[in-house]
Formats: structure tokens, sequence, C-alpha cells
């Protein structure tokens, strides 16, 4: 009697039917080991110090290890792209900010930051600020303005990463007035010119402005969210001082390989939401002067298509230029 032969598409059934139940078992019991998490950038600031906290709050949650490694270089990249090269297995993520995005329309990148990516959970939203020396001939942006105009040849306005860039140059455009941006690499330098009086002013973060304002070295002048920040409240908006379509609201989150099982980011996003939510978390966001903005997948895959479409218009317009 012949034995009867496997097909290929039998045998092919036959091996990976077995493995089928191990994978989902393996999501279900998700995690199982030490959660990494990326921040390409060096430590000590405002995304490594709240995914520090957020990794201790994950690892008491679930009773598995959630470490920060930070690889910073290239403005984000190498970390970044540390990412998007993982197993997309549910144990490698990746911290990023607005600029994730942004950044294709100034560098060439070794990914694609939207279609190599998930948006896991959006850890934070945060405005601009725009402050102003405290030897400034002028204490609000319709003084600001006024001087701006008057000073021959433009005066400067102090930056120091892509996003004050933005800020700053769509400032200028929408108030039709000429600023002269000063680029500083990190807010350290810059803040050292603008408390001494050598530079008339900045744009910065919440926190790093109102640690300053209550010292007594700089006036914050302005937000750049379309609502006043609870965590500078007598600010007004750059819309209430006149200016319209000079809004600019920046975030940062949690980013996965574009392959991770949807049930293993539901599960991280659902998490991180809660855990954001609670009153100790809270009051950590406030000394950062992050806003909580929980989001989930589907909203955030939209954040992402939106921001695409955002910098695609923003380079044409001139806002952000190739380095």
């Amino acid at each position: 009697m012949n034995r009867p032969t496997l097909t290929r598409r039998a045998a092919l059934a036959a091996l990976t039917a077995p493995a089928l139940p191990a994978i989902a078992s393996a999501q279900e019991n998700w995690p199982a080991r030490t959660v990494r998490i990326v921040v390409p950038y060096a430590p000590g600031g405002g995304t490594d110090v709240t995914c520090r906290a957020l990794a201790e709050a994950l690892t008491g949650r679930t009773g598995h290890s959630f470490v920060v490694e930070n690889r910073a270089g290239a403005n984000g990249v190498v970390g970044t792209e540390a990412v998007a090269r993982s197993q997309p297995d549910g144990y490698t993520f990746g911290a990023q900010t607005s600029t994730h995005i942004m950044a294709r329309q100034l560098v060439n990148l070794p990914y694609d930051p939207v279609t190599d990516f998930q948006l896991v959970s959006l850890l934070a939203r945060y405005p601009l600020v725009m402050m102003s020396s405290m030897r400034a001939p002028f204490s609000d942006i319709r003084g600001m303005l006024e001087h701006a105009r008057a000073t021959q040849g433009g005066m400067a306005q102090g930056t120091s990463d892509a996003q004050s860039s933005f800020a700053a140059r769509q400032f200028a455009k929408r108030a039709n007035i000429e600023l002269n941006e000063v680029p500083y690499r990190g807010s350290g330098a810059y803040l050292a010119d603008l408390t001494a009086g050598h530079l008339p002013m900045a744009w910065g973060s919440p926190a790093t402005a109102r640690a300053l304002v209550q010292s007594g070295q700089v006036r914050v002048i302005g937000v750049s969210s379309p609502e006043r920040s609870p965590f500078l409240p007598d600010v007004p908006t750059l819309k209430e001082a006149g200016v319209s379509g000079a809004d600019f609201i920046g975030w940062f989150g949690l980013l996965a390989p574009v392959r991770t099982p949807t049930d293993i980011t539901s599960k991280l996003n659902q998490a991180l939401n809660e855990i954001i939510a609670t009153p100790a978390m809270q009051e950590r966001y406030a000394t950062l002067g992050n806003e909580a903005a929980p989001m989930n997948l589907e909203q955030l895959a939209t954040l992402m298509r939106e921001d695409d479409a955002r910098w695609i218009a923003a380079a044409r317009e001139g806002l952000i230029t190739r380095q």
C-alpha cells in the first residue's frame, strides 16, 4: 500500500498550528520579562524624568521590570533607530517628542517616522512660552511687537531646538514682524543670556519658565497653546495678545515598532492612561508643566497622520527648513 504524502500546504499547517496558541498565550501573559524603554536623549531632561517615573509605576503595577535606557545621539535619531530595528515583541519601546515626525522635514532619516512605528501612548502635551528679559524695554507681547517694529534689522529671539525654532518663525510671520532667530545649543546657554539681559526674549518650556519667574529672573509674556496654561494661568495666549494662527502644542509619547501585537499595545495604553490619571503622577506632571492627554490607539494613529500633514505644510511655508 502506498503511504499518503503530505502536500506543502498541509505540511506548513502542521508546523504552524501548534505555535499559534503559544503566541496567543505569550501576548496574554505580557509582560513576562523586563521591558525596555529607550529614551533617545541624555539623562536628566523632561522626557527622561517622566519616563523613569512611569517605568517605576509600571513595574509596581505589573510585577515585571520596566527599565529606561538612554541612547542619545544625532538629536534622537540613534535611539529611535534602535527601536525601529528591534523585535516587535512588546519588550522594546521608545520615548519621543513631536519633533519625531517633524524631523523628516529637517534631515534624511534611516527610518520612516510614521510607517515604521505606532504611537502607544501620549504621555503628555505642553505649550511653549515666550519669555522676556527683566531688562527688556517691554513687559507684554504688545510692547514687544512695538519694540520689534522699531528695531532696525530686527529684534533677537532665542531658540534651543526644532520646536522652539518653529514656534519663533511662525510667530514672527503671523505677527508680520522681523525677528532674528538666535539658535542656542540647549536651554542653559540662552537662559544665561536672557537673565543677564543680553537677549531680549526667548522660547522655552513652562517648567523652565515657571522656576525663573518665581525667582524673579524673567517674565513670561505669552503661551503658545490655544488656551491658557493651568501652570501659568495669568499669562495670556498669543491669540489673546493679538497674534492669531501662531498656536503650537508639543507632545511626547511612547512608540513601538510597527508590528508589535495590538493586544500588547492596547494593554500598555490602558495601563499608562490609568497611571497618568493618579494624583501622585499628576503632582509630578505639575512640576514639569506637563498636561495629561489620554488617547486610545485609533486616536494616536490619527494624531501621527495629522502631525505629518502639519509639518509638510510648515515646510512648504518655509517655517521649517532642511539642515
